[in-house]
C-alpha cells in the first residue's frame, strides 16, 4: 500500500448500546478513538447504512464508517460505501477483533482470508476479494483448548472487558490511532513494522 492511498477507514462491531465497549466492538471503538482525537463527528448515512464521519476535504479526506447492519453484514455497508464514493479495495483499511490474537497486540496485513471472522467473511463476499488491508486488534481466546474455545467464543466476544482489561484496551486505542496516521503519512510497509511490533505496557 503506498502512502496517503488508505480513503475509507472502518470499524467493525455492532450497533446499539447493547453492545457498547464488548471485545467485538473494538472496531467502533478504535473509530471512536480517532474521531474525537480529529475532533470529528458521526452522522447516520442512509444510503451506506453506516455511521460516517469525515476527516478533511476533497481527494485527501478520510472517511470512517461504523456499519449498521451488524457484524454479518458489515460487507453490504462497506460496498456501498466504496461504490458511494467511487473508491477501488486498495483504498480500505478495515479494523476488526481477532480472537487469535493476544489482548495488547496488534496485526496488519494488505491482504488474507476471514481468519473465521464474520464480519470480514461479509466484506471479502461482497468486493469480491480478500485484497484490502486490514488492522487485528487482539481481544484473546476464551480458552486454549479447541471444544471450550468453541462453547465460549459468542459469550467471549460479546462480553465486556474487565477492569484489567479496559486499561489495556485503552493503550491499544490510542496505538491505533498513531498507527492511522502513520499509514497514512508514510506507506503501508513501514507502518507495518511498527505497528505489528506492539505490545501493551500491561
Amino acid at each position: 500500500m503506498n502512502t496517503g492511498d488508505v480513503r475509507l477507514l472502518v470499524g467493525l462491531g455492532n450497533p446499539g448500546s447493547k453492545y457498547t465497549n464488548t471485545r467485538h466492538n473494538v472496531g467502533f471503538m478504535s473509530l471512536e478513538r480517532y474521531a474525537k482525537k480529529k475532533s470529528v463527528e458521526f452522522k447516520e448515512r442512509k444510503k451506506v447504512f453506516s455511521y460516517l464521519a469525515e476527516i478533511g476535504v476533497g481527494s485527501d479526506s478520510l472517511k470512517l464508517l461504523m456499519p449498521k447492519t451488524f457484524m454479518n453484514e458489515s460487507g453490504l455497508a462497506i460496498r456501498a460505501a466504496m461504490d458511494w464514493f467511487g473508491l477501488e479495495a486498495n483504498q480500505l483499511l478495515v479494523v476488526v477483533d481477532d480472537m487469535d490474537l493476544p489482548l495488547g497486540q496488534l496485526r496488519i496485513r494488505i491482504k488474507g482470508g476471514s481468519g473465521g471472522h464474520n464480519g470480514l467473511k461479509s466484506t471479502i463476499q461482497h468486493l469480491g476479494t480478500q485484497n484490502f488491508c486490514r488492522l487485528r486488534i487482539g481481544i484473546g481466546a476464551p480458552s486454549n483448548f479447541p471444544e471450550e474455545r468453541k462453547a465460549k467464543t459468542i459469550s467471549h466476544v460479546l462480553g465486556a472487558f474487565n477492569s484489567k482489561e479496559v486499561s489495556i484496551i485503552d493503550q491499544v486505542l490510542n496505538e491505533v490511532s498513531l498507527g492511522v496516521d502513520l499509514i497514512r503519512e508514510v506507506g503501508f510497509e513501514k507502518a507495518s513494522n511498527y505497528i505489528n511490533s506492539y505490545k501493551s505496557e500491561c
